[in-house]
């Protein structure tokens, strides 16, 4: 199968190109040129907190609204799902929230890593979709692009030395063990350069050839290589790890509303519509910042009270130290971001090997 007879891309080659596939080597690219800048500014300012963490990490997690709850096809089609999932998360983390915070916060960093991983594994899934499934390539292609993002994690499990954490100090099991991370390095470069012989091979001998698929999988292998192993840097990894999470994700939430308004027998409302096109791509972002902006302003008013300057509206409201209420509050604040990580396990399944998920084709 070649480039000519299986059309890789999911339909809005422009937004997929600028905002999916990009977005990890645009961030790469601008620490390797101000490389001093982001060395020297080790810790993430708060300047960077807002447009790093409000306005696309957690921003990102509102688009799911709009391929859930703010779907009326897919809310029908999926109710219990998208009722009853909020409420065993909500339950869940006031019970580990209850048994220690860090408990709940190291579960929550795990569940976020592994949501992590796997939304790359569907973008690359996705991009080879009209693929074989069961040939060595297809093969070395999954493991690679789990490779990408296991190899680093496990570095910095075994590593003591990482200036950086996920969410909370500590919410890692770091085991100091430099033996197993210098073994792991071994078996994570003979399997990015067996992945990187066999698609030249292909491409030179067979004439197999899958642009976005190469692009997703080459941006996942150095964005999180770079955030965790090769710098030791909070400002670097959280640059590279929101910006090629969370602006892709945005971007495939917006490409399958634009695939859903442009199907007339969805009967989409009017507002939807001019959403999801391409005029309305500022208002969808707009909207997702709202969101983010409210949440994070309770977080900072009732939680951690770190950047008052960002929401002083908010903090009318108490800062929280009674243990009981940060038992609530805290899971009720994290319930966007759970309910997330585990409906997109769900929302983004194939239906059909030659098409997107659902709708999109």
């Amino acid at each position: 199968m070649n480039q000519s007879s299986s059309n890789p891309w999911l339909g809005v080659k422009s937004v997929e190109v600028l905002f999916i596939l990009l977005p990890p080597f645009f961030a790469f690219l601008s620490i390797l040129l101000f490389k001093d800048y982001f060395v020297s500014n080790n810790n993430v300012s708060a300047i960077w907190w807002i447009i790093l963490v409000v306005g696309i990490d957690v921003a990102h997690v509102y688009s799911t609204l709009f391929r859930t709850y703010f779907d009326k096809q897919s809310f029908n089609k999926n109710r219990e799902l998208f009722i009853y999932t909020p409420l065993i998360c909500l339950l869940s983390g006031i019970l580990l929230y209850a048994i220690q915070p860090l408990v709940f916060w190291r579960l929550l960093a795990y569940l976020a890593v592994f949501h992590f991983m796997r939304q790359q594994y569907g973008f690359m899934r996705l991009y080879s979709r009209n693929e074989p499934k069961h040939t060595w390539i297809a093969k070395l292609d999954t493991l690679i692009i789990y490779a990408a993002v296991l190899y680093p994690i496990l570095f910095w499990h075994t590593q003591a030395d990482r200036e950086f954490s996920w969410f909370v100090e500590g919410d890692f099991l770091i085991v100091y063990a430099p033996k197993i991370a210098t073994a792991l390095g071994y078996i994570y470069f003979i399997l990015v350069s067996l992945w990187t012989g066999l698609t030249v091979y292909s491409f030179v001998a067979q004439g197999i050839w899958n642009t976005p698929k190469f692009l997703i999988i080459t941006g996942t292998l150095i964005s999180w290589y770079t955030g965790i192993v090769a710098f030791n840097g909070d400002l670097i990894f959280t640059c590279l790890n929101v910006v090629a999470h969370g602006i892709p994700y945005m971007a495939l939430v917006w490409i399958y509303g634009y695939k859903q308004g442009m199907n007339q027998s969805l009967n989409k409302p009017n507002f939807f519509k001019l959403l999801f096109k391409p005029m309305g791509i500022l208002v969808f972002i707009s909207i997702l910042i709202a969101f983010a902006y409210i949440e994070e302003g309770i977080w900072d008013a009732m939680v951690w009270g770190e950047h008052k300057q960002f929401f002083p509206t908010f903090h009318v409201l108490p800062l929280l130290n009674n243990p009981i209420l940060l038992n609530l509050i805290v899971p009720l604040l994290s319930l966007p971001q759970i309910t997330h990580y585990v409906l997109d396990a769900f929302i983004w399944k194939l239906k059909k090997p030659a098409s997107m998920p659902e709708l999109i084709k």
